[in-house]
Protein backbone atom coordinates (compact mmCIF):
# COMPACT_ATOMS: atom_id res chain seq x y z
CA UNK A 1 0.00 0.00 0.00
CA UNK A 2 2.86 2.46 0.59
CA UNK A 3 4.69 1.84 -2.75
CA UNK A 4 3.66 3.70 -5.75
CA UNK A 5 2.09 2.89 -8.95
CA UNK A 6 4.32 2.60 -11.99
CA UNK A 7 2.62 2.41 -15.72
CA UNK A 8 4.84 1.10 -18.39
CA UNK A 9 2.15 1.53 -21.14
CA UNK A 10 0.57 4.58 -22.71
CA UNK A 11 -2.25 2.89 -24.75
CA UNK A 12 -5.52 3.33 -24.59
CA UNK A 13 -6.34 -0.44 -23.35
CA UNK A 14 -3.82 0.06 -20.97
CA UNK A 15 -5.87 3.37 -19.64
CA UNK A 16 -8.62 1.57 -19.21
CA UNK A 17 -6.88 -1.36 -17.06
CA UNK A 18 -5.14 1.29 -14.78
CA UNK A 19 -8.64 2.98 -14.17
CA UNK A 20 -10.31 -0.45 -13.02
CA UNK A 21 -7.22 -0.77 -10.87
CA UNK A 22 -7.83 2.29 -9.45
CA UNK A 23 -11.36 1.81 -8.14
CA UNK A 24 -10.81 -1.58 -6.58
CA UNK A 25 -7.85 0.27 -5.23
CA UNK A 26 -9.82 3.14 -3.93
CA UNK A 27 -12.48 0.66 -2.07
CA UNK A 28 -9.65 -0.58 -0.39
CA UNK A 29 -8.43 2.88 0.38
CA UNK A 30 -11.94 3.84 1.88
CA UNK A 31 -12.44 0.36 3.78
CA UNK A 32 -8.93 0.89 5.42
CA UNK A 33 -9.82 4.72 6.17
CA UNK A 34 -6.35 5.37 4.98
CA UNK A 35 -7.54 9.12 3.77
CA UNK A 36 -3.64 10.42 3.85
CA UNK A 37 -2.51 7.34 1.51
CA UNK A 38 -5.91 7.64 -0.71
CA UNK A 39 -4.97 11.52 -1.68
CA UNK A 40 -1.39 10.67 -1.93
CA UNK A 41 -1.91 7.91 -4.15
CA UNK A 42 -4.91 9.32 -5.87
CA UNK A 43 -2.57 12.29 -7.11
CA UNK A 44 -0.09 10.31 -8.62
CA UNK A 45 -2.34 8.40 -10.45
CA UNK A 46 -3.92 11.34 -12.10
CA UNK A 47 -0.28 12.66 -12.77
CA UNK A 48 0.03 9.30 -14.88
CA UNK A 49 -3.20 9.42 -16.46
CA UNK A 50 -2.42 12.58 -17.83
CA UNK A 51 1.04 11.99 -18.97
CA UNK A 52 -0.33 8.61 -20.70
CA UNK A 53 -2.96 10.91 -22.28
CA UNK A 54 -0.77 13.53 -23.76
CA UNK A 55 1.78 11.21 -25.04
CA UNK A 56 -0.99 9.27 -26.87
CA UNK A 57 -1.98 12.41 -28.81
CA UNK A 58 1.25 13.38 -29.61
CA UNK A 59 1.61 10.57 -32.23
CA UNK A 60 1.27 11.95 -35.39
CA UNK A 61 -1.50 11.27 -37.71
CA UNK A 62 -1.41 9.15 -40.94
CA UNK A 63 -1.44 10.89 -44.13
CA UNK A 64 -4.47 9.14 -46.01
CA UNK A 65 -5.61 10.18 -49.62
CA UNK A 66 -8.89 11.81 -50.49
CA UNK A 67 -9.24 11.32 -54.30
CA UNK A 68 -9.89 14.85 -54.65
CA UNK A 69 -9.15 15.86 -57.99
CA UNK A 70 -8.47 19.74 -59.08
CA UNK A 71 -10.26 20.74 -62.70
CA UNK A 72 -7.54 22.89 -64.74
CA UNK A 73 -9.00 25.47 -65.98
CA UNK A 74 -9.02 26.17 -69.89
CA UNK A 75 -7.33 29.49 -70.23
CA UNK A 76 -4.43 28.07 -67.62
CA UNK A 77 -3.25 25.23 -70.52
CA UNK A 78 -0.79 26.35 -72.60
CA UNK A 79 -1.90 26.52 -76.11
CA UNK A 80 0.49 24.35 -78.42
CA UNK A 81 2.31 26.71 -81.46
CA UNK A 82 0.76 26.05 -84.44
CA UNK A 83 1.37 28.85 -86.98
CA UNK A 84 -0.10 26.54 -90.19
CA UNK A 85 -3.67 27.54 -89.48
CA UNK A 86 -2.77 31.48 -89.18
CA UNK A 87 -0.67 31.39 -92.88
CA UNK A 88 -3.58 29.39 -94.27
CA UNK A 89 -6.32 32.73 -93.37
CA UNK A 90 -3.22 35.21 -94.07
CA UNK A 91 -2.40 33.56 -96.91
CA UNK A 92 -6.12 33.52 -98.42
CA UNK A 93 -6.96 37.10 -97.17
CA UNK A 94 -3.83 38.42 -99.22
CA UNK A 95 -5.12 36.05 -102.06
CA UNK A 96 -8.47 37.86 -102.35
CA UNK A 97 -6.99 41.70 -101.71
CA UNK A 98 -4.42 41.10 -104.77
CA UNK A 99 -2.29 44.15 -105.24
CA UNK A 100 -5.16 46.55 -103.90
CA UNK A 101 -2.35 47.35 -101.02
CA UNK A 102 -5.11 49.50 -99.90
CA UNK A 103 -7.68 46.55 -98.99
CA UNK A 104 -4.76 44.44 -98.34
CA UNK A 105 -3.92 47.50 -95.26
CA UNK A 106 -8.03 47.05 -93.97
CA UNK A 107 -7.92 42.94 -94.45
CA UNK A 108 -5.02 43.50 -91.91
CA UNK A 109 -6.37 45.87 -89.70
CA UNK A 110 -9.56 43.90 -89.49
CA UNK A 111 -7.96 40.21 -89.05
CA UNK A 112 -6.05 41.46 -85.84
CA UNK A 113 -9.32 41.26 -84.14
CA UNK A 114 -9.37 37.24 -85.10
CA UNK A 115 -6.31 36.32 -84.94
CA UNK A 116 -3.54 35.77 -83.00
CA UNK A 117 -0.76 38.51 -83.98
CA UNK A 118 1.11 38.42 -80.86
CA UNK A 119 1.70 34.94 -80.83
CA UNK A 120 2.22 34.85 -84.52
CA UNK A 121 4.08 38.04 -85.29
CA UNK A 122 6.92 36.17 -86.93
CA UNK A 123 4.79 34.35 -89.73
CA UNK A 124 3.09 37.46 -90.02
CA UNK A 125 5.99 39.41 -91.27
CA UNK A 126 7.74 36.23 -93.04
CA UNK A 127 4.21 36.05 -95.38
CA UNK A 128 3.73 40.01 -96.00
CA UNK A 129 7.70 39.74 -97.09
CA UNK A 130 8.15 36.80 -98.19
CA UNK A 131 5.30 35.72 -99.03
CA UNK A 132 5.03 32.54 -96.69
CA UNK A 133 7.32 31.33 -93.66
CA UNK A 134 10.81 31.56 -93.91
CA UNK A 135 13.50 28.62 -93.04
CA UNK A 136 16.44 29.60 -91.47
CA UNK A 137 18.53 30.77 -94.15
CA UNK A 138 15.85 32.70 -95.62
CA UNK A 139 14.00 29.82 -97.65
CA UNK A 140 10.73 29.42 -97.75
CA UNK A 141 9.31 26.24 -96.28
CA UNK A 142 7.70 23.65 -99.27
CA UNK A 143 5.46 22.45 -97.02
CA UNK A 144 2.36 25.42 -96.54
CA UNK A 145 0.68 27.08 -98.76
CA UNK A 146 2.04 30.79 -100.00
CA UNK A 147 0.95 33.78 -101.73
CA UNK A 148 2.26 35.61 -104.54
CA UNK A 149 1.04 39.29 -103.15
CA UNK A 150 4.10 40.42 -101.16
CA UNK A 151 6.87 42.33 -100.87
CA UNK A 152 9.08 39.96 -102.68
CA UNK A 153 6.73 40.27 -106.05
CA UNK A 154 5.61 43.58 -106.13
CA UNK A 155 7.56 45.68 -108.82
CA UNK A 156 11.04 47.04 -108.00
CA UNK A 157 10.60 50.63 -107.90
CA UNK A 158 10.75 53.55 -105.05
CA UNK A 159 6.89 54.34 -105.53
CA UNK A 160 5.67 50.98 -105.04
CA UNK A 161 8.38 50.31 -101.65
CA UNK A 162 6.32 53.61 -100.32
CA UNK A 163 3.17 52.23 -100.50
CA UNK A 164 4.13 48.52 -99.20
CA UNK A 165 5.78 50.96 -95.82
CA UNK A 166 2.54 52.46 -95.79
CA UNK A 167 1.02 49.11 -94.79
CA UNK A 168 3.48 48.03 -92.31
CA UNK A 169 3.39 51.42 -90.71
CA UNK A 170 -0.72 51.31 -90.84
CA UNK A 171 -0.41 48.04 -88.98
CA UNK A 172 1.76 48.80 -86.66
CA UNK A 173 0.03 52.16 -85.67
CA UNK A 174 -3.01 50.20 -85.58
CA UNK A 175 -1.11 46.64 -83.35
CA UNK A 176 1.20 48.61 -81.00
CA UNK A 177 2.86 45.56 -79.84
CA UNK A 178 3.90 44.49 -82.79
CA UNK A 179 5.96 47.00 -83.06
CA UNK A 180 9.71 45.51 -81.35
CA UNK A 181 8.45 42.22 -83.05
CA UNK A 182 8.49 43.98 -86.74
CA UNK A 183 12.14 45.05 -85.87
CA UNK A 184 13.53 42.03 -84.88
CA UNK A 185 11.66 40.73 -88.31
CA UNK A 186 14.14 43.58 -90.32
CA UNK A 187 17.31 42.09 -88.35
CA UNK A 188 16.59 38.74 -88.95
CA UNK A 189 16.16 39.28 -92.87
CA UNK A 190 18.93 41.13 -93.10
CA UNK A 191 21.04 38.01 -91.62
CA UNK A 192 19.03 36.10 -94.50
CA UNK A 193 19.76 38.71 -97.37
CA UNK A 194 22.48 35.57 -99.17
CA UNK A 195 19.48 33.54 -98.78
CA UNK A 196 17.43 36.28 -101.57
CA UNK A 197 18.12 37.07 -105.35
CA UNK A 198 19.59 40.44 -105.76
CA UNK A 199 16.07 41.49 -106.94
CA UNK A 200 14.57 40.78 -103.77
CA UNK A 201 17.61 42.47 -101.54
CA UNK A 202 17.05 45.86 -103.20
CA UNK A 203 13.39 45.62 -102.40
CA UNK A 204 14.16 44.93 -98.77
CA UNK A 205 16.95 47.64 -98.72
CA UNK A 206 14.62 50.76 -100.17
CA UNK A 207 12.20 49.37 -97.87
CA UNK A 208 14.38 49.30 -94.51
CA UNK A 209 15.69 52.72 -95.75
CA UNK A 210 11.69 54.10 -96.27
CA UNK A 211 11.06 52.93 -92.90
CA UNK A 212 14.00 54.25 -91.33
CA UNK A 213 14.16 58.03 -92.70
CA UNK A 214 10.34 58.05 -91.12
CA UNK A 215 11.48 56.61 -87.68
CA UNK A 216 9.40 53.50 -87.75
CA UNK A 217 12.42 51.21 -87.26
CA UNK A 218 15.47 52.11 -85.20
CA UNK A 219 18.59 52.44 -87.19
CA UNK A 220 20.53 49.58 -84.71
CA UNK A 221 19.14 47.04 -87.28
CA UNK A 222 22.12 47.96 -89.32
CA UNK A 223 24.22 45.85 -86.82
CA UNK A 224 23.01 42.56 -88.62
CA UNK A 225 25.06 44.43 -92.16
CA UNK A 226 28.15 43.62 -89.91
CA UNK A 227 28.05 39.81 -89.79
CA UNK A 228 31.13 38.74 -91.19
CA UNK A 229 29.56 36.65 -94.41
CA UNK A 230 27.34 39.25 -95.52
CA UNK A 231 30.43 41.78 -95.64
CA UNK A 232 33.38 39.10 -96.92
CA UNK A 233 31.11 38.93 -100.07
CA UNK A 234 30.35 42.14 -100.49
CA UNK A 235 26.15 41.66 -100.09
CA UNK A 236 26.56 44.22 -96.77
CA UNK A 237 28.44 47.35 -98.74
CA UNK A 238 26.08 46.81 -102.17
CA UNK A 239 22.72 46.83 -99.55
CA UNK A 240 23.28 49.52 -97.93
CA UNK A 241 24.09 51.62 -100.99
CA UNK A 242 19.72 51.05 -101.95
CA UNK A 243 18.91 51.72 -98.49
CA UNK A 244 20.85 54.91 -98.00
CA UNK A 245 19.69 55.99 -101.74
CA UNK A 246 16.07 55.37 -100.55
CA UNK A 247 16.69 57.08 -96.77
CA UNK A 248 18.39 60.18 -98.60
CA UNK A 249 15.50 60.49 -100.94
CA UNK A 250 12.86 60.01 -98.27
CA UNK A 251 14.59 63.12 -96.05
CA UNK A 252 18.50 63.90 -96.19
CA UNK A 253 22.01 63.29 -94.50
CA UNK A 254 20.99 65.18 -91.30
CA UNK A 255 18.62 62.60 -91.10
CA UNK A 256 20.54 60.00 -91.50
CA UNK A 257 23.62 61.42 -89.34
CA UNK A 258 21.31 62.10 -86.39
CA UNK A 259 19.78 58.50 -86.58
CA UNK A 260 23.47 56.92 -86.57
CA UNK A 261 24.73 59.43 -83.95
CA UNK A 262 21.39 58.18 -81.92
CA UNK A 263 22.62 54.20 -81.40
CA UNK A 264 26.49 54.94 -81.76
CA UNK A 265 26.87 53.95 -85.42
CA UNK A 266 28.03 57.06 -87.00
CA UNK A 267 31.98 55.54 -86.85
CA UNK A 268 30.98 51.81 -87.65
CA UNK A 269 30.23 52.44 -91.41
CA UNK A 270 33.75 51.23 -92.33
CA UNK A 271 32.70 47.97 -90.98
CA UNK A 272 30.45 47.40 -94.08
CA UNK A 273 33.33 46.29 -96.07
CA UNK A 274 35.98 43.34 -95.03
CA UNK A 275 39.50 44.89 -92.98
CA UNK A 276 41.95 44.93 -96.09
CA UNK A 277 39.32 47.78 -97.62
CA UNK A 278 38.25 49.74 -94.42
CA UNK A 279 39.88 53.04 -95.03
CA UNK A 280 38.23 56.26 -95.57
CA UNK A 281 39.84 56.51 -99.08
CA UNK A 282 38.21 53.05 -100.51
CA UNK A 283 34.71 53.73 -98.70
CA UNK A 284 34.60 57.19 -100.15
CA UNK A 285 35.28 56.22 -103.93
CA UNK A 286 32.66 53.39 -103.58
CA UNK A 287 29.75 55.48 -102.30
CA UNK A 288 30.70 58.50 -104.30
CA UNK A 289 30.59 56.16 -107.60
CA UNK A 290 27.26 54.57 -106.64
CA UNK A 291 25.74 58.36 -106.24
CA UNK A 292 26.00 58.74 -102.59
CA UNK A 293 29.00 61.71 -102.12
CA UNK A 294 27.25 63.43 -99.68
CA UNK A 295 27.47 59.64 -97.34
CA UNK A 296 31.21 59.59 -98.25
CA UNK A 297 31.54 63.07 -97.11
CA UNK A 298 29.88 62.42 -93.72
CA UNK A 299 31.84 59.31 -93.38
CA UNK A 300 35.08 61.59 -93.51
CA UNK A 301 33.73 63.99 -91.61
CA UNK A 302 33.22 61.40 -88.65
CA UNK A 303 36.79 59.92 -89.11
CA UNK A 304 38.22 63.22 -89.32
CA UNK A 305 36.13 63.53 -85.46
CA UNK A 306 37.59 60.56 -84.51
CA UNK A 307 40.76 61.20 -85.02
CA UNK A 308 41.15 64.48 -83.45
CA UNK A 309 39.45 62.91 -80.25
CA UNK A 310 42.37 60.64 -79.93
CA UNK A 311 44.70 63.51 -80.82
CA UNK A 312 43.27 65.49 -77.67
CA UNK A 313 43.79 62.54 -75.78
CA UNK A 314 47.16 61.70 -76.33
CA UNK A 315 47.86 65.57 -76.11
CA UNK A 316 46.26 65.39 -72.45
CA UNK A 317 48.56 62.27 -72.11
CA UNK A 318 51.86 63.90 -72.86
CA UNK A 319 50.73 66.76 -70.18
CA UNK A 320 50.25 64.22 -67.32
CA UNK A 321 53.26 62.27 -68.25
CA UNK A 322 55.15 65.60 -67.57
CA UNK A 323 56.30 65.91 -71.03
CA UNK A 324 58.46 69.41 -72.24
CA UNK A 325 56.30 71.90 -73.88
CA UNK A 326 59.06 72.11 -76.50
CA UNK A 327 57.88 67.84 -77.18
CA UNK A 328 54.44 68.32 -77.10
CA UNK A 329 54.41 70.89 -79.67
CA UNK A 330 56.68 69.50 -82.38
CA UNK A 331 54.06 66.14 -81.46
CA UNK A 332 50.95 68.35 -82.45
CA UNK A 333 52.76 69.96 -85.28
CA UNK A 334 53.79 66.30 -86.77
CA UNK A 335 50.37 65.37 -86.83
CA UNK A 336 48.83 68.22 -88.06
CA UNK A 337 50.84 67.69 -91.32
CA UNK A 338 49.86 63.89 -91.03
CA UNK A 339 45.82 63.94 -90.75
CA UNK A 340 45.87 67.44 -92.42
CA UNK A 341 44.40 69.34 -89.45
CA UNK A 342 43.80 73.04 -89.96
CA UNK A 343 45.51 75.23 -87.38
CA UNK A 344 42.04 76.24 -86.50
CA UNK A 345 40.91 73.47 -85.99
CA UNK A 346 44.52 72.55 -83.84
CA UNK A 347 44.33 75.35 -81.75
CA UNK A 348 40.21 74.07 -80.25
CA UNK A 349 42.20 71.26 -79.52
CA UNK A 350 45.01 72.22 -77.83
CA UNK A 351 42.50 74.58 -75.42
CA UNK A 352 40.32 71.41 -75.01
CA UNK A 353 43.61 69.80 -73.75
CA UNK A 354 44.90 72.24 -71.28
CA UNK A 355 41.39 72.84 -69.85
CA UNK A 356 40.67 68.81 -69.41
CA UNK A 357 44.29 67.94 -67.61
CA UNK A 358 43.80 68.79 -64.46
CA UNK A 359 40.69 68.94 -61.71
CA UNK A 360 38.95 72.23 -61.02
CA UNK A 361 37.92 73.26 -57.48
CA UNK A 362 34.62 73.65 -57.18
CA UNK A 363 34.67 77.26 -55.21
CA UNK A 364 34.34 80.11 -57.79
CA UNK A 365 36.90 82.41 -56.11
CA UNK A 366 39.72 79.25 -56.31
CA UNK A 367 38.80 78.36 -59.63
CA UNK A 368 39.68 81.71 -61.57
CA UNK A 369 43.00 82.06 -59.30
CA UNK A 370 44.00 78.04 -60.31
CA UNK A 371 43.06 78.20 -64.68
CA UNK A 372 45.35 82.00 -64.90
CA UNK A 373 48.14 79.17 -63.03
CA UNK A 374 48.00 76.86 -65.50
CA UNK A 375 47.15 79.01 -68.65
CA UNK A 376 50.77 80.41 -67.41
CA UNK A 377 52.57 77.66 -67.71
CA UNK A 378 50.55 76.42 -71.10
CA UNK A 379 50.35 79.69 -72.88
CA UNK A 380 53.71 79.31 -75.21
CA UNK A 381 51.39 75.54 -76.09
CA UNK A 382 48.84 78.00 -76.90
CA UNK A 383 50.75 80.95 -78.83
CA UNK A 384 52.92 78.01 -81.13
CA UNK A 385 49.19 77.14 -82.85
CA UNK A 386 47.46 81.03 -83.11
CA UNK A 387 49.78 82.07 -85.57
CA UNK A 388 47.38 83.29 -88.10
CA UNK A 389 44.60 86.30 -87.00
CA UNK A 390 41.49 83.66 -87.36
CA UNK A 391 43.21 81.29 -85.14
CA UNK A 392 43.40 83.94 -82.70
CA UNK A 393 39.56 84.70 -83.09
CA UNK A 394 39.20 80.64 -83.17
CA UNK A 395 40.47 80.72 -79.23
CA UNK A 396 38.78 83.48 -78.31
CA UNK A 397 35.35 82.20 -79.28
CA UNK A 398 36.65 78.77 -77.55
CA UNK A 399 36.86 80.75 -73.94
CA UNK A 400 33.92 82.48 -74.07
CA UNK A 401 31.73 78.97 -74.97
CA UNK A 402 34.04 77.40 -72.11
CA UNK A 403 33.20 79.98 -70.05
CA UNK A 404 30.11 79.91 -70.40
CA UNK A 405 29.31 76.32 -70.78
CA UNK A 406 31.23 76.03 -66.90
CA UNK A 407 29.30 78.08 -64.58
CA UNK A 408 31.90 78.65 -62.34
CA UNK A 409 34.14 80.43 -65.61
CA UNK A 410 31.73 83.09 -65.68
CA UNK A 411 33.36 85.67 -63.54
CA UNK A 412 37.34 84.47 -65.08
CA UNK A 413 36.68 85.54 -68.64
CA UNK A 414 38.32 88.80 -68.39
CA UNK A 415 41.38 87.61 -66.32
CA UNK A 416 41.67 84.95 -69.11
CA UNK A 417 41.88 86.79 -72.04
CA UNK A 418 43.80 89.84 -70.14
CA UNK A 419 46.30 86.89 -69.40
CA UNK A 420 46.72 85.41 -73.00
CA UNK A 421 47.11 89.10 -74.20
CA UNK A 422 50.07 90.07 -72.07
CA UNK A 423 51.41 86.77 -73.40
CA UNK A 424 51.27 87.69 -76.82
CA UNK A 425 48.73 84.31 -77.47
CA UNK A 426 45.72 86.76 -78.36
CA UNK A 427 46.49 90.66 -80.26
CA UNK A 428 44.74 93.99 -79.51
CA UNK A 429 43.06 93.69 -82.95
CA UNK A 430 41.44 90.02 -82.56
CA UNK A 431 40.16 91.61 -79.34
CA UNK A 432 38.71 94.33 -80.69
CA UNK A 433 36.99 92.11 -83.73
CA UNK A 434 35.39 89.71 -81.01
CA UNK A 435 34.26 92.69 -79.12
CA UNK A 436 32.59 94.96 -81.44
CA UNK A 437 31.31 91.78 -84.04
CA UNK A 438 33.44 88.24 -83.69
CA UNK A 439 31.45 87.13 -80.30
CA UNK A 440 28.88 84.49 -80.37
CA UNK A 441 25.36 84.55 -78.47
CA UNK A 442 26.32 82.23 -75.36
CA UNK A 443 26.94 84.91 -72.10
CA UNK A 444 27.17 87.64 -74.71
CA UNK A 445 25.89 90.66 -72.42
CA UNK A 446 27.97 89.06 -69.22
CA UNK A 447 31.19 88.90 -71.62
CA UNK A 448 31.01 91.82 -73.09
CA UNK A 449 30.28 94.24 -69.96
CA UNK A 450 33.44 92.10 -68.47
CA UNK A 451 35.34 93.17 -71.55
CA UNK A 452 34.52 96.97 -71.36
CA UNK A 453 36.79 98.47 -69.79
CA UNK A 454 39.92 96.44 -70.88
CA UNK A 455 38.55 97.33 -74.46
CA UNK A 456 38.47 101.17 -73.91
CA UNK A 457 42.14 100.74 -72.98
CA UNK A 458 43.26 99.11 -75.69
CA UNK A 459 41.13 101.80 -77.76
CA UNK A 460 42.87 105.01 -75.69
CA UNK A 461 45.98 102.95 -75.64
CA UNK A 462 45.64 102.34 -79.60
CA UNK A 463 45.28 106.05 -80.59
CA UNK A 464 47.97 106.86 -78.31
CA UNK A 465 50.22 105.22 -80.53
CA UNK A 466 48.97 106.75 -83.74
CA UNK A 467 49.37 110.02 -81.99
CA UNK A 468 53.43 109.09 -80.99
CA UNK A 469 53.63 107.95 -84.17
CA UNK A 470 51.83 111.00 -86.21
CA UNK A 471 54.34 113.44 -84.27
CA UNK A 472 57.36 111.19 -84.43
CA UNK A 473 56.41 111.79 -88.31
Amino acid sequence: MGGSIVFFSSSSAQAQQLLAIWEGFECRVRTCHCLALFFRSKSRFLSAFISVSFMNNQKQQKPTLTGQRFKTRKRDEKERFDPTQFQESIVQGLNQTGTDLEAVAKFLDASGGKLDYRRYAETLFDILVAGGMLAPGGTLSDDLTRTEYCLFTASEDLETMQAYAQVFNKLIRRYKYLEKGFEEEIKKLLLFLKGFTESERNKLAMLAGILLANGNISASILNSLFNENLVKEGVSAAFAVKLFKSWINEKDINSVAASLRKVGMDNRLMELFPANKRSCEYFSKYFTDAGLKELSDFARNQQSIGARKELQKEVQELMSRGETLKDIIAYVREEMKKTGISEQTMIGIVWTSVMSSVEWNKKEELVTEQAIKLLKQYSPLLKAFTSQGLSELTLLLKIQEYCYDNIHFMKAFQKIVVLLYKADVLSEEVILKWYTEGHVAKGKSVFLEQMKKFVEWLKNAEEESESEEEEAD
